[in-house]
């Protein structure tokens, strides 16, 4: 058996990561680098290394999960999510149960509580957050961001729920109540059930077909009758129906 292919066997009985269903290209490359740059020859040694070393596997896990956010991003889809997706649903809803899988660094859920926050009272809406990466969790709850993250939120905003400091802004705990923060792994943990709202954006482009068919029905089974499936700009589902899912705005999908 290949060192890489051992390598992704052992993470997997350790950890429950599961690297096969990642794109084998994209990962090993990128796992190749890491590898590398910290002087193990193979994959063998490394992996002996990263259950010695803390640091050194968490690392290993930042680098396996992308973590690329902004505030906001891609902010036409927002607008459409604020203004037409979300008033739809509140039709028939007074508590609203949300979901931001693969959540990364934080600006996603905290972007879905400064939106929620204009439409709806706090009490009227739940956000759990959820990563696979420990470290990346712990910076989500600190909530400290540079500037650059936050140039699509408005100044209001900016005023209203962040304090200004010499580095960049600290996200006010008055944003932090409506979210819970959790580890979570998409490819073996349970999904639950009941939500209105599932946003899982610019992660599944990493996963196979196989993986990702499996994931969308999840998604699906976890929410609720016209609850929608907030996607990426380039995770597009070409056979929504399949899932049970319809289009309701491009990168918007309404379970049936």
């Amino acid at each position: 058996m290949e060192d890489y292919q051992q390598f992704t066997a052992k993470i997997h009985t350790r950890t429950g990561i599961n690297l096969a269903l990642y794109k084998e290209a994209q990962m090993k490359r990128r796992l190749t680098s890491l590898r590398e740059k910290r002087g193990y020859s193979n994959f063998d040694a490394y992996y002996s290394a990263l259950t010695k070393d803390q640091e050194l596997f968490e690392e290993f896990l930042q680098r396996m999960t992308i973590n690329v956010s902004e505030f906001f991003r891609n902010r036409s889809r927002w607008d459409v999510l604020e203004k037409k997706i979300m008033p739809r649903i509140l039709k028939d809803k007074t508590k609203i149960k949300i979901w931001s899988a693969a959540c990364s660094t934080g600006e996603e859920p905290y972007s879905l509580s400064i939106l929620m926050k204009n439409l709806v009272e706090p009490s009227q809406f739940s956000i759990t957050a959820t990563d696979l990466d420990n470290s990346i969790l712990e910076r989500a709850k600190k909530g400290f961001y540079p500037e650059r993250s936050l140039k699509e939120v408005t100044t209001d905003h900016i005023n209203k729920y962040f304090t200004a400091e010499s580095l960049g802004y600290v996200v006010k705990d008055e944003l932090k109540k409506q979210i819970t923060f959790k580890k979570h792994n998409l490819l073996d943990d349970s999904y639950g059930s009941g939500y209105d709202l599932i946003v899982c954006r610019n992660v599944m482009i990493y996963f196979t077909e196989e993986a990702k068919n499996i994931m969308y029905q999840k998604f699906s089974d976890a929410l609720n009758k016209g609850g929608v499936l907030f996607v990426g700009s380039t995770e597009q589902i070409f056979n929504p129906g399949k899932y049970g899912l319809e289009t309701e705005d491009t990168f918007f999908y309404k379970k049936k």
